[in-house]
């Protein structure tokens, strides 16, 4: 699609900005995420990670580590209109995904009238630790941030600067308490398939995920070696290493 700059009105054909959730426990995770997008894609797109000590090194990060926080992008995800500099729209999605489809199909469904675009999910953890022993929180609109379209040009969105990044609440922020509710627009949850919760329905293709969130924890952590859909995660890691390890020979000779 021809995506509006949310500062000026002005239509861009740039690439789509991706913002990734970058952990270095989870390096591995990010770069099959990068992988499936960039495989899949049928428009030009722009994949950075979200990488912490460098958001502290810029000066653009300062809180301090919370003990729950289960990632390093638990709160460095909102900076991504900042980064963005308020302008058209632009993608944060965590580490732990694997995309199945079209980066485009997405893309296709931006409206301009919200302020952030994101799968609803009505999702209560069973579990009480997560990854790698991490402990699994339980809270309003869970997951919601997880992957997220922000229209970084909207109003709205300039409060998401780095002075209320750093010093708010996980509830204003991952609950997105700067926007009313109807500002708030809503994507298929096949965007969002959370392993271990959603379901594929037989005999119905719109329950079939175009992306799948390992949020309890993905096949890169030994407790979760097992979870569902872990094949198709172990196959896009081949294919990215088999990539890489033919690209660094290319290099070497």
């Amino acid at each position: 699609m021809t995506m509006s700059n949310g500062s000026n009105g002005s239509t861009e054909n740039k690439p789509f900005r991706i913002f990734v959730g970058y952990d270095p426990r989870e390096d591995l995770a990010y770069q099959v995420c990068r992988h499936s997008i960039t495989k899949r894609s049928s428009i030009p797109v722009s994949i950075t990670p979200i990488v912490q000590s460098d958001l502290r090194k810029a000066g653009l990060y300062w809180r301090e580590r919370n003990p729950l926080e289960s990632t390093e992008f638990s709160f460095t995800r909102f900076l991504t209109p900042h980064l963005s500099n308020y302008q058209g729209w632009a993608m944060f999605v965590d580490c732990d995904f694997l995309y199945l489809a079209d980066i485009k199909e997405l893309v296709d469904l931006i409206d301009d009238r919200y302020a952030i675009m994101c799968v609803q999910h009505d999702y209560t953890p069973k579990e009480t630790t997560k990854m790698d022993g991490a402990v699994q929180t339980v809270y309003p609109r869970k997951n919601w941030s997880s992957m997220v379209l922000y229209n970084c040009g909207h109003p709205k969105n300039k409060a998401l600067d780095p002075e209320t990044v750093n010093t708010q609440t996980g509830a204003f922020l991952h609950r997105f308490q700067w926007l009313e509710d109807e500002e708030i627009g809503s994507v298929p949850f096949v965007w969002n398939f959370l392993e271990g919760h959603n379901c594929v329905v037989e005999g119905d293709p719109s329950t079939k995920p175009k992306a799948v969130h390992y949020t309890r924890g993905g096949p890169w952590f030994d407790a979760w070696k097992d979870c569902e859909f872990a094949d198709l995660w172990l196959a896009e890691m081949d294919e990215y290493v088999k990539e890489k390890n033919k690209k660094d020979a290319g290099t070497a000779n």
